[in-house]
């Protein structure tokens, strides 16, 4: 194969992300398709966030790639040329051509054969290339997943969530903690101050009373309210603490506290790390397997 087949693609009209016609039916994927993992919260928020363009597509052709172009490619997985006509963008800020291209790296089908491609409907997590309107790189090598109503309302919810106006921040990490110890034993409160990638403030607080369970919140204004409810599992702000905390307490957040005080912030944001839970592979949603390696290339994944 060669490589002009990554860029020779005829002009066509333009599908914009204001205009979302409902694809066909029997653009669906078929039946002997394999079934695909289910994609976690944080594994679908993390190609959201990765990708300007989400499409919802049907692959029109597919050409095996093999040799040096196929370099990098995961063991199991081989690598293809898609081109697919656009049904709608699901997300994207700017109209992309009705008919576009990229590179995948896709797993075997269900009976560990090379699976077929054409016409299967998608939805490719990409971004734009330079120059080239009429092909997208995917976000990750194998960031084309098989379209369903329920994943595409799922992504959907998602881009919404992202691009709300009280989104809340990036947070890069734990600032400083200190702790207040209460009149009664067992009583005090703890304050965590997080780093956010725009500098918007953000405080975890732990409550703990005599005869009463620790009570957590978090506050992202200067104001904490201790009332405030803990953020749902699954939503944008459980993602971007529970996938951006570290798993202990910084040793230097603490280092203008008394032993006593450091040891019971370690205790309080340990208290919060477990009720967050993890990031991925935890309940409900299965383990996920780790996302491929970046590959880089003409036309390929980053």
């Amino acid at each position: 194969m060669t490589t002009r087949i990554f860029f020779l693609l005829p002009a066509l009209a333009l599908v914009s992300a204001t205009v979302l016609p409902a694809p066909l039916a029997a653009q669906e994927a078929p039946a002997s398709a394999a079934t695909p993992p289910t994609l976690g919260y944080a594994d679908l928020a993390d190609l959201v966030a990765a990708s300007p363009l989400v499409i919802d597509a049907t692959i029109r052709s597919a050409a095996r790639i093999k040799g040096a172009e196929a370099a990098g490619v995961a063991a199991g997985k081989t690598r293809f040329y898609v081109e697919a006509d656009v049904g709608s963008l699901v997300r994207g800020a700017s109209a992309i051509p009705a008919r576009v291209g990229w590179v995948v790296d896709v797993p075997p089908d269900w009976r560990g054969r090379v699976p077929s491609l054409k016409k299967r409907r998608v939805l490719a997590f990409a971004r734009p290339v330079a120059g080239q309107p009429g092909q997208v790189q995917l976000v990750q090598p194998g960031a084309q997943h098989d379209w369903s109503a329920a994943l595409e309302q799922r992504v959907r919810a998602i881009a919404s969530e992202f691009a709300a106006p009280d989104a809340p921040p990036v947070v890069t990490g734990v600032r400083s903690a200190f702790h207040v110890p209460g009149a009664l034993p067992g009583e005090g409160e703890t304050q965590i101050f997080l780093n956010t990638r725009d500098n918007r403030p953000a405080a975890l607080s732990v409550l703990r009373r005599p005869g009463e369970q620790p009570r957590w919140s978090i506050a992202l204004s200067e104001i904490v309210d201790d009332s405030a409810p803990t953020p749902r599992r699954d939503t944008l702000l459980w993602y971007r603490l529970a996938c951006a905390l570290p798993a202990t307490l910084p040793e230097a957040s603490t280092a203008a506290l008394s032993p006593d005080d450091a040891e019971q912030a370690r205790a309080d944001y340990g208290f919060v790390i477990e009720k967050l839970g993890p990031c991925r592979g935890a309940p409900p949603v299965a383990a996920s397997t780790p996302a491929p390696p970046m590959v880089s290339g003409g036309g390929g994944p980053m």
